[in-house]
């Protein structure tokens, strides 16, 4: 596996990639403020496009050079702005009804971290790779999709539930580019392209939300109902 040998810059260069955006999802997940949420998975984005790179240096993939070019740019740059013309389409800066205070959400984000450390750390004894990067990777892209998914059930407002897919979503990608690092090129452009219709049609729902009631919150779904 391309992650069980990597040289020490190497793997210093990738826990720090990948540390860093976990620490980006808490970031997130800690604050009320939408732009605090849209500059994080930004710089999350950005950080996920220079660990391609990365792989593509060390693992000799230069198809991945051209991935982390798009990730910078769709995901670092195009996702973020439209996200961010909803916003102040909507001026709707922060979120108004959490299920759980960020404080809360915090601690047990923790604990979901730790749940997904030892969860790796078993699969990696089983696979042979303890103390390997790959580990760490595994941990990260486990933690993230837990964090997205705990950011879909206490966040109400659709701009927050847009962004703990694209953290759920980052999750999966961060981690693909360290332990499956050969994934055919038309998938990881598949699931790129995907964002963006994910991204139009979350748009729509939030209009559709605006217009039939009167706010951007999901927890008034229910009055869609009939």
């Amino acid at each position: 596996m391309f992650a069980a040998h990597l040289p020490p810059l190497a793997r210093s260069l990738f826990s720090l990639l990948t540390i860093t955006s976990l620490l980006l999802a808490f970031v997130m997940l800690g604050s009320r403020w939408l732009n605090a949420y849209l500059g994080a998975f930004a710089l999350q984005s950005w950080l996920i496009a220079v660990l391609s790179a990365a792989v593509a240096y060390y693992g000799g993939y230069p198809e991945l050079y051209g991935i982390a070019v798009l990730t910078a740019l769709f995901r670092g740059l195009l996702l973020p702005y439209l996200l961010l013309r909803i916003t102040r389409r909507l001026k709707v800066d922060r979120e108004l009804h959490e299920r759980l205070a960020p404080s809360s959400s915090l601690v047990v984000g923790g604990l979901l971290v730790v749940f997904a450390f030892v969860v790796s750390a078993h699969l990696g004894a089983t696979l042979g790779l303890t103390g390997t990067i790959a580990v760490l990777a595994l941990t990260t892209m486990l933690s993230m999709k837990l964090i997205g998914f705990l950011m879909l059930m206490v966040r109400s407002e659709v701009v927050s539930q847009i962004l703990g897919l694209l953290v759920i979503e980052n999750g999966i990608f961060l981690g693909s580019q360290i332990l499956v690092p050969g994934m055919p090129l038309l998938i990881e452009l598949v699931i790129l392209f995907d964002l963006l219709v994910v991204v139009a049609c979350l748009g729509v729902l939030v209009r559709y939300l605006t217009v039939h009631a009167g706010t951007t919150s999901t927890r008034d779904l229910t009055r869609l109902v009939g």
